[in-house]
């Protein structure tokens, strides 16, 4: 039997989307009548089509059911315990406390660096702090969870006072566990759930909002040629199939993010893929969260005019993931991103 996926297009912003969503003309994206569509992909393995939304009511019965199936997902509200999602992107500042991230690795290990640039990251106007203390870039290990949980502790102490949204990027369940005591809010596992068994019954136990992450292999070897059928619609299955698994553990809320995982077990041509057709994830019914941030594939975009920070690649792809509805964007330079989206936002609304 061949499975069909439905991938939201042809956006419209600000009045004009108002108007259209008015006149039944487009879909609001996540309950958000500034952003709205009125196009549809109907994709299989083989082929992609391409729908008006009027014409919906044309399509074989069967198709049709799992089609209208998807768009109310698409279309419902999205509800995250401690996010706003009416006034979008949201913004998730990364907080590195580790000697060897990709980028910024040992600029915030010495006492109170960590604390002083999260408040940058607040100021700048991040709603999310990203806090780990495990590198996961290509090539990285793993760390010992004291060690781990050594380097995170400090800011965290420090940061609880200012009761803002901590994110605790970890793949351990001690870790977690010993974050969710220090109040962090949501838990962004890289390694999609598997890392560690226990983490599981954690979240259950704690009811704390989670990341589904989308990883190939583990950071030491995931870059070492990563192979799919189809990178999107893999990626697609695999969010599905963890989200009917950790149902089927006892976690009922809705308070999940997806994230494909941009160079987690992915080539240049697997990344661009996912980012040209990132809002088929949409209709899975969950957030979608991006990090493009100073990542490796713009230096392979870019070749002799790539730099140290990769802002410009930054921006782009993340102004192009906007136009996409991507609710949460992970980024280092919050401010210089937050200002391409006022001007963005300035323009089209």
């Amino acid at each position: 039997m061949i499975k069909y996926y439905t991938r939201a297009c042809n956006f419209y912003f600000g009045s004009v989307s108002i108007n259209k969503v008015k006149k039944k003309l487009s879909i609001p994206l996540h309950g958000n009548k500034s952003i709205s569509f009125d196009t549809i992909e109907l994709i299989s393995k083989k082929k992609i089509k391409r729908i008006n939304i009027n014409k919906i009511n044309r399509l074989n019965k069967n198709i049709k059911k799992k089609v209208l199936l998807d768009l109310k997902k698409v279309s419902k509200k999205k509800k995250i315990k401690g996010l706003e999602f009416s006034n979008l992107p949201i913004l998730m500042g990364v907080l590195n406390l580790t000697p060897n991230s990709f980028s910024d690795g040992g600029r915030y290990i010495r006492q109170n660096q960590g604390f002083y640039h999260a408040k940058k990251l607040i100021s700048d106007g991040c709603s999310i702090l990203d806090i780990g203390g495990e590198a996961t870039n290509p090539g990285s290990r793993e760390v010992p969870s004291e060690k781990e949980w050594k380097r995170i502790l400090p800011t965290l102490l420090k940061l609880k006072r200012f009761r803002k949204f901590i994110s605790l990027d970890t793949r351990k369940s001690i870790i977690m566990e010993k974050g969710i005591k220090n109040k962090i809010n949501l838990v962004n596992d890289v390694s999609g759930l598997e890392h560690d068994s226990k983490t599981i019954e954690v979240l259950k136990k704690t009811n704390i909002p989670f990341v589904i992450h989308h990883t190939k292999g583990n950071p030491e070897i995931m870059q070492n040629n990563p192979k799919y059928e189809n990178v999107l619609l893999d990626i697609y299955d695999f969010f599905e199939k963890k989200i009917k698994y950790v149902r089927s553990k006892g976690i009922t809320h809705e308070n999940i993010i997806l994230d494909p995982g941009i160079g987690f077990g992915k080539n240049l041509k697997h990344n661009i893929t996912i980012l040209r057709n990132i809002s088929i994830f949409h209709s899975l019914g969950f957030p979608v969260m991006l990090g493009t941030s100073r990542k490796r594939f713009i230096k392979d975009l870019s070749g002799k005019n790539d730099s140290n920070e990769r802002l410009g690649g930054t921006i782009s792809s993340s102004l192009s993931a906007i136009m996409q509805g991507v609710q949460i964007l992970r980024v280092h330079d919050v401010n210089e991103v937050n200002q391409s989206i006022k001007v963005f936002n300035s323009l089209i609304f």
